[in-house]
């Protein structure tokens, strides 16, 4: 009589009631029963069998995420991290506008790549742009990351599709040094100094209006940031630190900015700890008073600038004319306060005009030390040899 070999995946056995009862061990190292049972035995092999399959082709997930709605799970995993004020509010109403009302009411276990690709085809028909949806994906790709890693709620993660994660913003328009002059000209003469600091530091708004007056160094040309302030959607102004460790940097100021600032805190004053930038009674400023009371749509179309030029678009103004000034990755990184790589390259993309600076500055300094050369025998590259440029024939066979 041949004994039957016992199962290496899961096991079965009969209740009291005749039903086949199945147990197993999943790949989180507990121990789980199947949520029915079989009135034949071959029945609970056949399932035993199935899920062994699921289980080695990775697909496997614990019967408990089968009871989490995305819902549930995303306003948790927003909850328990440590997020800016300004942040968890964004995420707060990315998962409310543009994620729960299509798949907050799906359990974990059922999202799939194909559950993705339809809800972000139902974005994109509801008139959310490219990016809103790109931001949407981004936010859902990391929520889903902590349930496959450190939850183990799914095997993987359904947010795994090519490009969806990427937006393509329209190029932000940026400003000429006269422009910018003209611009400041025409707002009040308390924000002068406020539009130049931004346009020749690249400074955020929320970093500009948190500047003290001991935050400046005006003999040794600097500012110093070291905290911004954040506008909620209640109207609270939260003061906290940089967006990143690197947000917390010292930038100089070009000759004509410190002379600004000085000609600025003459005309209105603060105090060592008090805000540099104020409105006209002296209270912090707020970007949507600060727009009404400079009329900034007309004043940018009347210093030349395009229709639509955001304040931040100074910002963009101050990091192309820094790369274009000649400034390095690093160092762009570092006026900017980033702490990576990819926003600064966005400004070092070439130009003709600073490629022809960068030729005659290397045209200059060869003929410096051809001359440091002095006279020497035989063939020179133009003198007597091939002249610049024209690369001597090669011999044959070389």
């Amino acid at each position: 009589m041949t004994q039957r070999k016992r199962r290496r995946f899961g096991s079965i056995r009969r209740r009291s009631s005749g039903s086949y009862q199945v147990r197993y061990w999943g790949p989180d190292d507990v121990r789980h029963s199947a949520p029915m049972t079989f009135a034949r035995k071959s029945d609970a092999e056949r399932w035993l069998t199935l899920l062994e399959g699921r289980v080695i082709r990775g697909e496997w997930s614990p019967p408990s995420a089968r009871r989490i709605t995305l819902t549930q799970y995303a306003q948790a995993w927003i909850a328990q991290r440590s997020l800016e004020p300004r942040t968890r509010e964004l995420y707060e109403s990315q998962l409310r506008n543009h994620i729960e009302p299509y798949l907050g009411r799906k359990t974990l276990d059922t999202i799939t790549p194909q559950t993705i690709r339809n809800w972000r085809q139902q974005l994109l028909e509801a008139g959310r742009s490219a990016t809103v949806a790109a931001k949407s994906y981004r936010l859902l790709r990391a929520v889903l990351n902590t349930a496959v890693k450190e939850d183990q709620l799914i095997a993987e993660n359904p947010c795994r599709i090519p490009g969806y994660d990427k937006e393509v913003s329209p190029e932000r328009p940026v400003g000429t040094i006269p422009q910018v002059i003209a611009l400041s000209e025409l707002v009040a003469p308390r924000f002068r100094a406020l539009v130049l600091l931004a346009a020749f530091t690249g400074l955020r708004w929320g970093e500009l209006v948190a500047v003290r007056r001991c935050d400046l160094d005006l003999d040794a040309g600097t500012v110093r940031i070291s905290r911004k302030f954040a506008e909620l959607r209640d109207g609270r102004r939260v003061a906290g630190p940089p967006k990143s460790a690197a947000g917390v940097r010292v930038v100089a100021l070009p000759a004509m900015l410190i002379d600004a600032m000085k000609r600025h805190l003459a005309e209105f004053p603060a105090e060592d700890e008090g805000l540099v930038f104020r409105g006209p009674l002296g209270a912090p400023l707020r970007r949507n008073n600060f727009h009404r009371s400079v009329r900034w749509s007309q004043s940018v179309v009347q210093a030349g600038l395009p229709a639509g030029f955001h304040f931040h678009d100074l910002r963009h103004t101050g990091n192309n004319l820094a790369a274009a000034s000649g400034a390095s990755t690093r160092e762009l990184m570092h006026r900017m306060g980033h702490g990576s790589m990819r926003a600064a390259l966005i400004y070092q993309h070439a130009t003709g005009e600073r490629d022809r600076e960068i030729a005659d500055a290397l045209q200059f300094r060869i003929e410096r030390e051809l001359k440091e050369m002095g006279p020497i025998e035989g063939p020179r590259l133009g003198v007597d040899g091939p002249s610049l440029g024209q690369a001597p024939q090669k011999e044959l066979g070389d």
